[in-house]
Parts: structure tokens; C-alpha cells; sequence
């Protein structure tokens, strides 16, 4: 499953991001270069997290753990401020509203993700717990790439590069969702039932997905994310 996260995160970004940037037509404030490195470093420090637990090395899984506090909390501060630099840059070119209604795509997963991370942190001294939260952190994590390619391959010809509709973060949640699936199958067959974090945490990250499309755009989002905006400045 970590080998799938690696495989996904890096193939998912790979036509929006890692090409451009290396054909140098990608331009971004550097805020947004700074957020994909600490992103792709959190899902390789992911896989050998979990690979030094799978070859018995869980001391150092544990030395290592600290590292890994520090890096996902500069991750979700890393996240806001992108989200700000996005917002004020698309206010810029005249698409503010658009870029504050999609603003809830992540702004909205980000209380969902941080308080995953806390609970997993809480957990250390119940493994079980404890990476069943972590795997269903990084399959959350999951969504932004898959929509990459999503809006890749059904963007049509010609399309605007303004900030899409919220609603089309559903479908790409969904297929991350499917990482939950696949550990709650595998749950199944070698437990003889799913463990009870897969099933109560994956009906919070659905309906996470569901009510941020049903906020965004209301008033009282709006009103959210001008607030959100006015802490850039």
C-alpha cells in the first residue's frame, strides 16, 4: 500500500507538475514548489516508515517518528500558506470567487487530515490503531493527485485554467477511497472482520467529501474563506 501511495502520488503529478517544471514551463509562487517537495518527501518517509516496521526495526520506526511530527506539522502550515498564495493569485486574474469556492476542497480536508495525524500520534501505543489511522491519512492524501489526472484526461480541449467547480473533487475522492476499500478487504481476510478505524474513519472521510461540495459557494463559506484570505494580507 505505501508502494501504491509513492506510485500514485508521483504518476498523479506527474503531466501538471513534474514535467512542466522540468520543461521549465511550470510557473507557481515558490510557496506551491515548497509544498510539493514536503508532500512527496511525507509519502516516501510514509513508505520507509512502514518498511522498517515490516522488516522488525520498530525502535527505529519509533526514532524516526519524531522527524516525522515535525515534518507533517510544517506540511499543514506549508499547505495554508499555499492556499492563501493560490487565492491571491487567482484574485489577481480576476477569478477570486472561483478560487475561494475550490478553496474549500482544502481547506475542509485540512481539519480531517490534521486531526488523523493527531489520533494516529495519540495511538503509538496501540499499532493496530495506530497505522490504520496513518494508512487512512494517506489515502485522504491520495485525492489531489488522482485529480490531476482526472482533470487531465477529461478537461475539455481548450478549457480555461481557472480553479474548476468544487464538485469535481468528488470523483477523484472517491477513487482515493478505494485504498480504504482495499485495507478493509484485507482487514477482512486476515482478521475475519474490518477493524473498527476503517470503517468509522472511512465514513468520516466520505462524508467529509460530500459536505465540503454542499458548503462550498454558500454565504457563510464565502464569508469563510474572505477571512481565511485576509490573514495573507
Amino acid at each position: 500500500m505505501a508502494g501504491a501511495f509513492i506510485l500514485v502520488a508521483f504518476g498523479g503529478f506527474l503531466p501538471t507538475y513534474w514535467a512542466p517544471v522540468v520543461a521549465g514551463t511550470f510557473h507557481a509562487p515558490p510557496i506551491i514548489h515548497v509544498h510539493g517537495a514536503l508532500m512527496f518527501t511525507w509519502t516516501c518517509f510514509y513508505f520507509v516508515q512502514t518498511a522498517l516496521v515490516a522488516s522488525g526495526r520498530t525502535i527505529d520506526h519509533r526514532s524516526w517518528g519524531l522527524a516525522g511530527i515535525a515534518l507533517f506539522s510544517v506540511i499543514a502550515c506549508a499547505i495554508l500558506v499555499g492556499e492563501m498564495a493560490v487565492i491571491k493569485r487567482d484574485e489577481a486574474a480576476g477569478m477570486g470567487d472561483a478560487a475561494r469556492r475550490f478553496a474549500a476542497v482544502t481547506l475542509c480536508a485540512w481539519p480531517l487530515m490534521v486531526g488523523l495525524f493527531v489520533l494516529a500520534i495519540v495511538n503509538i501505543r496501540r499499532p493496530q490503531v495506530h497505522k490504520r489511522l496513518m494508512t487512512l491519512l494517506m489515502a485522504a492524501m491520495m485525492t489531489p493527485a488522482i485529480a490531476r489526472v482526472f482533470l487531465t484526461v477529461l478537461a475539455p480541449p481548450g478549457a480555461a485554467g481557472g480553479p474548476p467547480p468544487p464538485f469535481v473533487s468528488i470523483p477523484p475522492g472517491l477513487a482515493a477511497d478505494l485504498f480504504i476499500v482495499v485495507a478493509i478487504v484485507f482487514d477482512w481476510r486476515t482478521r475475519g472482520r474490518p477493524h473498527p478505524v476503517y470503517l468509522y474513519g472511512g465514513a468520516v472521510v466520505v462524508a467529509q467529501q460530500v459536505l465540503t461540495v454542499l458548503l462550498a459557494g454558500t454565504p457563510a463559506w464565502m464569508r469563510i474563506a474572505r477571512a481565511f484570505e485576509s490573514l495573507a494580507g
